[in-house]
């Protein structure tokens, strides 16, 4: 651990377009003001390369990690600047047929540190004709990630995951003190979920969530919730962006809260996992079985 008791997070907002290039510099213009107002943890939103309606045109631009530009860049950025660059996500080639949408957090000598293939898939039919079915393009990741931080674990996550509350959990008890939730959300879902989603998973897990996303309209008409967000192991909301601009939010983080979150509420101890009887099946009670805390 860091002999550093605090250290500063931002979260990038942005507003990716068709190609990978502009987005780059875009992305790259932000982290660099990040790093300069002292952020040594920078995290940037889901699919930071492109955001691509189009299947053709996603493939014909779409690298393999090795051979991946943005990537490339990113990690020389994060040597130059000698921080934690955490890459929300990018849409990168996994097979001709198949993308994956996948996270990468990078050292400050520009070493790949961990990367994580989103889970769960936005597979959804909104009302007023808004429908997305992102397993058409990308393959499912199929394994949680956390990795160090001097001051702490760091579990990862993509977007349409924080629904899904168990893989936060696993990520807590297996030490997370950070979740991570770079996304890409509508506006619809945004309005409705967003903020009442992170502050729950960082209040049922006493740990803090980091929420870099996309904001505004693209350039494919795509409209994106924006309102990255920081949020404190007992909910409180430490930064927020906006609802449509790009920019940075910050904030201080105190790893001690997470303790002392956990120690209030401690139910990261007092978790019990559980078989459901079937009322028609019989008179039998929920059975109840101590889980690992």
């Amino acid at each position: 651990m860091s002999t550093e008791p605090t250290f500063t997070a931002a979260m990038v907002q942005m507003c990716s377009g068709l190609l990978p290039e502009p987005n780059l510099e875009q992305g790259s213009k932000l982290i660099r003001q990040a790093a300069a107002e002292g952020a040594e943890y920078v995290q940037t939103p889901e699919v930071s390369n492109m955001i691509q309606s189009n299947r053709k045109a996603l493939f014909e631009h779409l690298a393999t990690e090795e051979d991946d530009l943005s990537l490339k860049a990113y990690r020389a950025l994060a040597q130059e600047l000698k921080i934690y660059l955490h890459i929300g996500s990018l849409a990168l080639r996994f097979s001709p047929e198949k993308a994956v949408n996948r996270s990468f957090l990078i050292g400050p000598d520009g070493m790949v540190l961990a990367s994580y293939d989103k889970i769960h898939m936005f597979d959804i039919d909104l009302p007023g004709g808004e429908s997305y079915r992102e397993s058409a393009n990308y393959q499912p990741g199929e394994t949680a990630v956390i990795s160090d931080l001097p001051w702490g674990r760091i579990g990862l996550t993509i977007c349409y995951d924080m629904r899904f509350p168990a893989l936060y959990r696993a990520l807590a008890e297996s030490g997370a003190s950070f979740l991570t939730a770079p996304s890409a959300f509508t506006v619809r879902t945004g309005e409705a979920h967003w903020h009442t989603l992170l502050r729950a998973r960082a209040i049922e897990n006493g740990c803090f969530v980091f929420a870099a996303a996309q904001a505004g309209t693209h350039e494919s008409k795509r409209q994106s919730y924006g309102h990255s967000l920081i949020i404190a192991p007992w909910g409180e909301i430490l930064a927020e962006g906006s609802g449509s601009e790009t920019g940075i939010v910050m904030a201080k983080i105190d790893p001690g809260l997470v303790e002392t979150a956990r120690k209030t509420v401690p139910s990261l101890q007092h978790g019990r996992r559980f078989s459901v009887a079937d009322a028609k099946a019989g008179p039998e009670h929920l059975h109840l079985v101590r889980g690992s805390s």
